[in-house]
């Protein structure tokens, strides 16, 4: 990637056959329910070799949802949790990528869930860069964080009968992702 004393912008999309995004929530409190988002899509445009200050651009099919579980599934896509037939995506608008130390970034955006939006806080750690057996250069971050699920409307949460929450009210997040750069960039 060229760089001059006017930045250069180059163009990243995901990978989405080598990534991978996921989510964690506490059940019962006693254990975690793991699940996952199948399609997906996002494009970085840097400015610099190191993607400090880069753009990116999220969104997720809610409607791909999969927790191995198809019943759990189809309640997650139903009005009581995302509503898909109102807000079928979920998406990420960046508004700063900062170096924190090196392979280290603070991802800062506008997270768009169930038309709520809210800024938020993730890490992004840098795995390294490749060319593919195609001569591709592709690039690796593992994205971690959490958010908490109220925040974003989703506030269903019925009662053991003994009193306790079925559902824990932070969600971890973690997203290992793997970019291409565009080959006109």
């Amino acid at each position: 990637m060229e760089t001059t004393a006017t930045a250069i912008k180059t163009k990243w999309a995901i990978d989405p056959m080598h990534s991978e995004v996921v989510f964690k929530v506490k059940h019962l409190m006693i254990s975690t329910v793991t699940g996952s988002f199948k399609n997906f899509s996002g494009a970085l445009t840097t400015k610099s070799e190191d993607f400090e200050n880069s753009e990116v651009q999220f969104t997720l099919d809610v409607n791909s949802i999969f927790t191995n579980q198809e019943m759990r599934d189809n309640h997650l896509r139903s009005a009581e949790f995302f509503d898909v037939s109102k807000h079928p995506t979920i998406d990420f608008l960046s508004t700063s990528f900062k170096k924190i130390k090196e392979g280290d970034f603070l991802l800062t955006g506008n997270l768009t869930i169930k038309g709520i939006t809210k800024e938020v806080q993730v890490k992004a750690e840098f795995g390294g860069s490749a060319k593919d057996s195609q001569g591709n250069l592709k690039a690796g971050f593992e994205v971690t964080g959490a958010i908490k699920r109220k925040d974003f409307g989703l506030t269903a949460n019925p009662l053991t009968e003994t009193g306790g929450l079925v559902l824990g009210e932070e969600v971890k997040l973690i997203a290992n992702i793997q970019i291409a750069r565009d080959k006109n960039s």
